[in-house]
């Protein structure tokens, strides 16, 4: 840390400071070309100084009218500080945000392989408006530390020391009048306004952060809170929530004012001491009269560098309170995949260390569940007794209501949940004991709410498999029958999309998320609702080409769908529910029919009146279609 920073860190609590030292360790800070930086700025504001010192000596030499030639150098001096500090502070900038961004971006990686090692529970257990609060804005506050915070403290330190020593071989009292208001101004006006800073800072962190989850949750949750007549308020409430932000702004600004104050009087007492004692030692011959201008106007220039450390501890504070919640992230995902032993279902203690899977069999991996229960840690047992294979070439539909655990039961075959009970491995291994990229080679998951990213439609399948060719991405998207909608786009497979898919219909979406699940290298897949949110028609066409398209590509496909009228494609549907006589009970769901699309609809009632609803459904929708048309 810089001078100044250290004697302002005691004053953050413990957590804070510890944090804070881990959160810039997690920068991987260049020291050299931060060092660079430091040179580079100094240099700038020492041309100013210099600039100054130089200007003042030109004017009370020439006020004395001597010959031309008696100047010098000093215009030209004068002519060569102008340009050169303007031309040194663009350099400083340069290599200070540079360094500043590469660590920004060091430690966005490091956040990341965090949250994607963790358990899925610690992930998901986290709004995600509190999550891209700390990875867009809590990130960038950590890295303004270093160039608004650091590098100022490292110039005004090093350049205060030159100045106050050219100062004092002028002339010495002088040199110690403008020490001393140097540190005034550079440690005593952040000391007094950094706990008022740090209150506000906190409170306006705290506010910003709240807001940003509360309009997340708006925009995703919209359609739900239109339906039960609660959108008002909830837009109320963000507006209320924004407005507080302003105020606590504003408060957080006040404590920078005070700094910049108190830095001005500083300022003005150092030219007035330093008049004062220079006029009494030009009349006492003590020193020149040409020097007195020097030791007088040299101080307006050498308080630009302090100026700047007001603003510095309130980055402090700003920059320890987002390491505080950058550093907790971090741990929480860490703790969640460190400890090296786990309770087992039955209360005993069982060891969790990574194991590695074998090699699969000549037909490809195999994932097998017998009498499997699934439920989120810390919560119920949502589904059991779910006996099933997956395996290369198989076609699995899992179907039931809404609610009823199919998705934890997905998350759990995927090796991302620990069963409740039974027993589940892939290849002989339990799979979420094995090292995440060892199963993701074998199994992949694609869940409906799955992120299209604002980037070409290349690199949003690339996200699959880095490796996609632009010739391969080509066969996958018309493989997920995407072909027409390839053809129509101005760049092909580099056109730009825009930001989570807003610029595709539903069933694109859902089409160009088939496609990045067929770019993934793993044999088994598992799919999440892929027909979610479409019409029928597009609906049944997508959970068909799922069926068909994976066996052709000779992999395992397990889907869980609410459609019901394409899975004459499966070998076979497994229907999820709870058992008659305990429907309105809170107890787990099972597999209540399993069997071909065509047996389901002989033995099981609730299943062939579905199916029934949906030709309904259908029927209705070619109706309408046909009225519009007409």
């Amino acid at each position: 840390m810089s001078p100044v920073t250290s004697i302002l860190s005691p004053t953050l609590s413990a957590r804070e400071r510890r944090s804070l030292h881990r959160a810039v360790g997690l920068l991987h800070l260049d020291r050299s070309r931060f060092a660079l930086a430091v040179l580079a700025g100094t240099a700038g504001m020492a041309s100013a100084v210099a600039l100054s010192g130089v200007a003042a000596w030109l004017i009370a030499r020439a006020s004395q009218m001597p010959d031309i030639v008696a100047l010098g150098v000093a215009p030209v001096a004068v002519r060569l500080f102008g340009i050169s500090r303007s031309v040194l502070r663009y350099c400083e900038r340069l290599v200070s945000h540079d360094t500043a961004l590469r660590g920004m971006g060091a430690l966005r990686t490091r956040l990341y392989e965090a949250l994607a090692s963790a358990r899925t529970d610690t992930v998901v257990g986290l709004r995600r408006g509190d999550v891209l609060a700390r990875v867009g804005a809590d990130i960038d506050a950590v890295g303004d530390l270093v160039v608004r915070a650091y590098l100022p403290a490292a110039v005004a330190t090093v350049l205060g020391a030159a100045t106050c020593v050219g100062i004092g071989l002028v002339y010495w009292p002088a040199g110690l009048i403008l020490a001393a208001c140097l540190l005034l101004s550079g440690l005593g006006a952040p000391l007094a306004t950094f706990r008022s800073a740090r209150i506000a800072e906190q409170a306006r962190q705290n506010e910003a952060t709240e807001l940003s989850a509360e309009v997340l949750a708006v925009l995703e949750g919209a359609p739900e809170l239109t339906v039960s007549g609660r959108l008002v308020d909830s837009m109320r409430q963000v507006a209320s929530r924004e407005k507080s932000l302003v105020r606590l702004r504003d408060r957080a600004a006040v404590p920078a004012a005070i700094a910049a104050a108190v830095d001005v009087a500083a300022m003005g007492i150092a030219v007035v001491g330093n008049l004062v004692v220079g006029v009494s030692a030009v009349a006492a011959g003590q020193l020149g009269p040409v020097w007195l201008a020097v030791i007088v106007l040299v101080p307006l220039a050498a308080f630009e560098a302090t100026s700047a450390l007001g603003p510095a501890s309130v980055q402090l504070v700003r920059s320890a309170g987002a390491a505080r919640r950058i550093v907790e992230l971090i741990e929480t995902a860490e703790a969640s995949t460190r400890s090296d032993s786990g309770a087992s279902n039955d209360g005993s203690t069982t060891s969790t260390m990574a194991r590695e899977l074998p090699a699969p069999s000549g037909r490809g991996p195999r994932l097998r569940a017998r009498n499997l229960a699934v439920g989120w840690p810390g919560g119920p047992v949502v589904a059991e007794g779910i006996d099933l294979d997956l395996e290369v070439g198989s076609r699995v539909a899992v179907v039931g209501p809404s609610g009823i655990g199919k998705s934890t039961l997905l998350a759990t075959l995927a090796g991302l949940l620990e069963p409740r009970g039974g027993t589940l491995t892939l290849d002989g291994v339990p799979p979420w004991r094995v090292s995440r990229p060892e199963v993701a080679a074998r199994v992949c998951l694609t869940a409906e709410d799955a992120h299209v990213f604002h980037t070409s439609v290349l690199e949003n399948l690339r996200v699959a498999r880095g490796d996609v060719a632009p010739a391969e991405a080509d066969e996958l998207l018309r493989q997920a029958g995407l072909g027409d909608w390839l053809e129509s786009l101005p760049d092909g497979v580099d056109t730009i999309i825009g930001t989570d898919a807003t610029t595709l219909s539903g069933g694109e979406r859902r089409r160009l998320l088939l496609a990045r699940a067929l770019a993934a290298p793993a044999p088994l897949m598992l799919l999440d609702e892929p027909g979610e949110h479409l019409d029928a028609a597009t609906a049944d066409r997508l959970v068909a080409d799922l069926l068909t398209v994976g066996a052709r590509q000779g992999r395992g496909t397990l889907l869980v769908t609410h459609r019901l009228s394409a899975l004459a494609h499966a070998d076979e549907v497994l229907v999820m529910g709870r058992p008659s006589q305990a429907a309105e009970e809170q107890v787990p769901a099972t597999i209540l029919h399993r069997g071909g699309h065509r047996e389901l609809q002989e033995v099981s009632e609730a299943y062939r009146w579905s199916l029934s609803q949906e030709d309904q459904d259908r029927q209705q929708d070619d109706t309408s279609h046909m009225r519009r048309t007409s």
